[in-house]
Formats: C-alpha cells, structure tokens, sequence
C-alpha cells in the first residue's frame, strides 16, 4: 500500500523538523503508542497497540532514521511484529516553505503487510491508516502552534 500527502503546519521549519526527528517526542502523537525507547540517535522501538477492522494487536516496532538532509528531507524504516503479523514500511518526507513557516511537509510512504493483516481489506486498513495519520499530524500541529 502506498501513502501519500501534502500537511500544512503554521511553524518555523527548524521547530517542525525538530519535532518530527525526536522519536520520543514524535510519539507522544503517534495513536495507540504506548511506549519507546530510543536505542541511538538514529533508532528507536515502540510499542504500540492498534485498532483495524475488528482486530487490536499490539505491535513492536522498530525505526531506523536511513536517511538525513537537516532541515529538509529525511527517510525513515519501519519493521514491525505483532502476533501473526509483520509489517515493513518505507517513509520519505520532505519540508519546504520560508524559515520562519509555515511549513509544508510532503510525505510518502509504502507499507507491506503479511499474515492475517494482509487477509484484510485494503480499503479498511487504508481507512484505519488514513485515520492515524490525520491523528498524528493533528497533534503535531497541536503541539507547535503559537501560544495564543
């Protein structure tokens, strides 16, 4: 499955990509985290539990930051396991905009399912997908608006 989007953040690039490279940080946005673990500054393993279709699973995750262009693309690993299931991710964003933002973030992602995951309908877990994603970006915009 491929993910593709385009999100508006009213923020200076250096305070979005902070963000958004700090996998501890990061996680407090992310729907279903439960914990992390920052095992380096270029890996982490999080554990999370997730809701698709009619199946919650807890998953380990682990993420590899492959690679850096500070402050302006990176791309991101994601292997995962819960009971049964595994899934393996690639992620690529890139920010642009003036430095004092907004900022504008265009990501990419494709993600592989195996074992009873990839039984499901693609059109439920895009759905559950697309709903997570839009989640996260919520509360990443939440977390760097200006302090009113």
């Amino acid at each position: 499955m491929d993910f593709t989007g385009t999100v508006e953040i009213d923020a200076p690039r250096a305070a979005v990509w902070a963000l958004l490279l700090d996998f501890e940080q990061l996680a407090t946005c992310g729907p279903g985290v439960q914990s992390i673990e920052q095992l380096d500054p270029t890996h982490a393993r999080v554990k999370a539990k997730i809701g698709i279709a009619f199946m919650t699973m807890g998953f380990t995750i682990d993420l590899e930051l492959v690679e850096v262009d500070a402050p302006d693309r990176a791309v991101i690993r994601a292997t995962g396991e819960a009971p049964g299931n595994q899934v393996e991710a690639n992620g690529h964003m890139r920010l642009t905009g003036p430095a004092e933002g907004p900022t504008t973030m265009t990501y990419e992602a494709t993600v592989e399912l195996f074992g009873s995951l990839a039984g499901i309908g693609s059109r439920m877990i895009e759905g559950t997908a697309g709903k997570l994603i839009d989640e996260t970006f919520d509360c990443v915009r939440a977390r760097l608006a200006p302090a009113a």
